[in-house]
């Protein structure tokens, strides 16, 4: 935020089966540590012209050795249904727009196998 950064994007494609549009984001940021994720997005919006910055995930960044560039993914959904319908429910915890459940890994795993013994619609209902 004290300095500029340069966004740029290639590998660009449209995965209209998923919704969304996919590319890879290249970040060159002299004299900054990192660029946080928020102002990124906010990038994209502007550059893509997206109403709803929510509709971006970005994910996978890696700092180049010495610093100054990065190199990670963008995911522009076209609306929120299909980004709740498509996206890792990890990245959606992580970028803030869900919620995790509180639960044990033994109760997670006693979930998974009575899951596993029932058949049909039951199975949204549990």
């Amino acid at each position: 935020m004290s300095t500029a950064c340069t966004v740029r994007t290639s590998k660009f494609l449209t995965n209209a089966l998923l919704g969304r549009r996919q590319m890879v984001v290249d970040v060159i940021h002299p004299s900054r540590a990192s660029v946080p994720k928020t102002e990124l997005r906010e990038e994209l919006a502007k550059k893509y012209n997206v109403a709803d910055p929510s509709t971006i995930i970005l994910f996978g960044f890696k700092i180049a050795f010495g610093g100054g560039r990065s190199k990670g993914f963008a995911l522009i959904y076209d609306d929120a249904k299909a980004r709740d319908a498509f996206e890792p429910k990890y990245r959606l915890i992580r970028a803030g727009l869900a919620t995790a459940t509180e639960s044990s890994r033994r109760q997670r795993k006693e979930l998974k196998n009575k899951l596993k013994k029932v058949r049909g619609t039951a199975k949204a209902r549990k």
